[in-house]
């Protein structure tokens, strides 16, 4: 029998002549963290409301738990919980008074709520806030409150659109380190993030562009889908370096880490014997080199910018 809690079949979504997603198909296991990464207007969002029932597909299906999203939409929402990207709660009622709410609007039978809400508080670390006035917790209380009550009906499935975004390092932690526990218990996580380093953090990942599924692995397999170290160089003054390196013919791409060059190209052992001969910046001086792993920034980079040359052919 199949784990699968998400399957995705060819799902689409057209707005006139605009693709916001395009033949996305992929499948998520019950007890995965899956971490959806893409830029703005990359399809993310529109993924999620339609997962959620609230935007029709334009073709193809999608399945929770084996409802169909769209069909048996009502169904489907018992299923899941849902962490919007911008508070989403009632700021005039108190942290207690937000999880009674949405309590009795996922049906929670009335016996089992107060246990509920214990357990909520405790688990997101707002015992303390129980009477606070959700609209006066921080950015990252805030978050800890959406969560709990997302998880208020006990979903065996959560979605997350940027979590973290906007949050101080302790509380993104204190979130993942609730994700992780969650995960633990079999509830399956479907995240939307910028950070590079939370992608690391996740058991799958899958990378999105212009509505596109451009790859789908573990964070690990991802960093080795490259073929070749990076060249990462040091050279002064830095900045002009950054754009004449660009413009090189072998040069894929350059990006600024930590102070030092690291370089996109399909043969960087080539590149790099060339420049020993004959350093061709007069004006930049080269002060070192070094070859580096990639990192997920890097592999994020590789594929939405469609440096094919530095990836193994899958």
């Amino acid at each position: 029998m199949s784990d699968a809690v998400i399957v995705l079949d060819q799902l689409s979504k057209t707005y006139e002549s605009t693709h916001a997603v395009a033949d996305l198909s992929l499948t998520i296991e019950r007890g995965e963290i899956f971490g959806f990464l893409g830029a703005n207007g990359a399809g993310k969002t529109t993924t999620i409301r339609m997962l959620c029932g609230l935007s029709r597909p334009s073709s193809g299906r999608a399945t929770i738990s084996g409802a169909d999203v769209w069909r048996q939409r009502n169904t489907v929402r018992t299923k899941f919980g849902y962490v919007a990207q911008r508070f989403s709660l009632y700021p005039d009622l108190t942290v207690e008074e937000n999880m009674r709410f949405f309590g009795g609007a996922y049906r929670v039978p009335h016996a089992q709520l107060p246990a509920r809400i214990d357990r909520l508080l405790s688990l997101t670390d707002l015992v303390a806030k129980r009477h606070t006035a959700a609209g006066s917790l921080s950015g990252g209380m805030r978050q800890l409150l959406a969560l709990g009550c997302a998880l208020i009906h006990n979903p065996p499935l959560l979605f997350l659109d940027e979590p973290t975004s906007g949050l101080d390092p302790v509380h993104r932690q204190q979130i993942w380190n609730l994700l992780y526990d969650l995960s633990n218990d079999g509830i399956t996580i479907f995240v939307t993030t910028h950070y590079m380093d939370e992608a690391e953090r996740c058991t799958k990942v899958g990378f999105i562009e212009r509505g596109h599924l451009l790859a789908k692995a573990s964070p690990r397999e991802l960093i080795e889908s490259f073929n070749t170290k990076l060249l990462e160089i040091d050279v002064d003054p830095v900045m002009p370096a950054l754009v004449q390196l660009r413009e090189e013919p072998e040069v894929l791409g350059v990006s600024l880490r930590s102070g030092s060059l690291r370089i996109f190209a399909a043969d960087p052992d080539k590149l790099m014997t060339r420049w020993r001969d004959r350093w061709p910046f007069p004006e930049l001086r080269f002060r070192g080199e070094r070859r580096v792993d990639a990192d997920m920034e890097d592999v994020f980079t590789a594929y939405s910018q469609g440096y094919d040359a530095v990836l193994k052919k899958r």
